[in-house]
C-alpha cells in the first residue's frame, strides 16, 4: 500500500510557514491549540458557508502577549471587509467574544484564484453540488489552473460520482507534480460537496515551481517564519 503523506505537513518547518505562530508555555499551549482551531471553524462558517461566500483560501494566526492577529487570505477581499469596514468589524467583535482576547483581522488578496488548490477545491465542490458533470468540471478547472501559470495539477475526486451506487475514484493529473521534493511549492487544498446522493470527497494539488522562485511581494507578515523559504543545499 503507497503511504500518502500531506503535502503542507511534509514541508512545514522546512520551506512552508506555519500557519500558527505564536510560542507558550506547557500549561497554556493545549488551550491555545484549541482556540486556534475555533477561531479558524468560526472564520470558515462565517465567511466561507454563509453569505457573503468570501472564497477565503488560508487563515494565520499570529500571537503577542496583548493581541491576537489573524491574517485572512481570500479572492474576495471586498466581501470580507464590506461597506465601509462593516463586514471585518463586525467579524473582530464576534472574534473577541469568542476568544476574549483582542482581535486586529488582516486581510490579504489571492491574486490568482485559479493558482490556488484551496479554492479551485471549494469551487469544483460548489459546482458538484449543483449536478455538475464530473468530468467535464475536473477537465476545465485543471486546464484553468495550467492557463494560470501552474506548472502541474492533479484533481482526485472521490465517492458517488455521477450518483453511482458504488463510490469510485477518478483522477485527471495535467503537466509535472513532484510530491517528494522539499524543494518544489506544491499547493494542497480538499473540500468536501454535499450532494444529494451523499458527500463526495475533492482533492487539488498545484505545482507552482521552485520555492527560491516566491517574490517578497508575496509574503503577509513581518513575522518570524512568516514566509517560505528556500532550503540551501549544504
Amino acid at each position: 500500500m503507497g503511504q500518502k503523506v500531506h503535502p503542507f505537513g511534509f514541508r512545514v518547518g522546512i520551506t512552508e510557514p506555519h500557519r500558527s505562530r505564536w510560542y507558550a508555555p506547557k500549561a497554556l499551549y493545549g488551550e491555545l491549540l484549541v482556540e486556534d482551531e475555533k477561531i479558524r471553524k468560526f472564520c470558515d462558517k462565517a465567511l466561507n458557508q454563509t453569505p457573503p461566500f468570501a472564497a477565503v483560501s488560508d487563515i494565520h494566526i499570529e500571537r503577542t502577549r496583548e493581541e491576537l492577529k489573524i491574517i485572512v487570505r481570500t479572492a474576495r477581499p471586498g466581501l470580507v471587509i464590506g461597506p465601509k469596514g462593516a463586514e471585518i468589524e463586525r467579524l473582530t467583535n464576534e472574534l473577541q467574544a469568542l476568544t476574549g482576547r483582542n482581535v486586529s483581522i488582516n486581510c490579504i488578496e489571492v491574486n490568482n484564484p485559479d493558482k490556488n488548490a484551496q479554492l479551485v477545491a471549494m469551487s469544483i465542490a460548489e459546482q458538484l453540488a449543483k449536478r455538475a458533470g464530473f468530468r467535464r468540471v475536473m477537465k476545465m478547472k485543471a486546464e484553468a489552473a495550467m492557463g494560470a501559470g501552474a506548472k502541474g495539477v492533479k484533481i482526485r475526486l472521490a465517492g458517488r460520482l455521477g450518483g453511482h451506487e458504488m463510490s469510485r475514484a477518478e483522477e485527471i493529473r495535467l503537466g509535472a507534480i513532484p510530491l517528494s521534493t522539499l524543494q518544489s511549492h506544491i499547493d494542497y487544498g480538499f473540500c468536501e460537496s454535499k450532494t444529494t446522493y451523499g458527500i463526495l470527497g475533492v482533492k487539488v494539488w498545484i505545482y507552482n515551481g521552485q520555492y527560491s522562485e516566491v517574490s517578497e511581494d508575496q509574503v503577509e507578515s513581518k513575522a518570524a517564519g512568516a514566509r517560505p523559504r528556500a532550503r540551501g543545499r549544504h
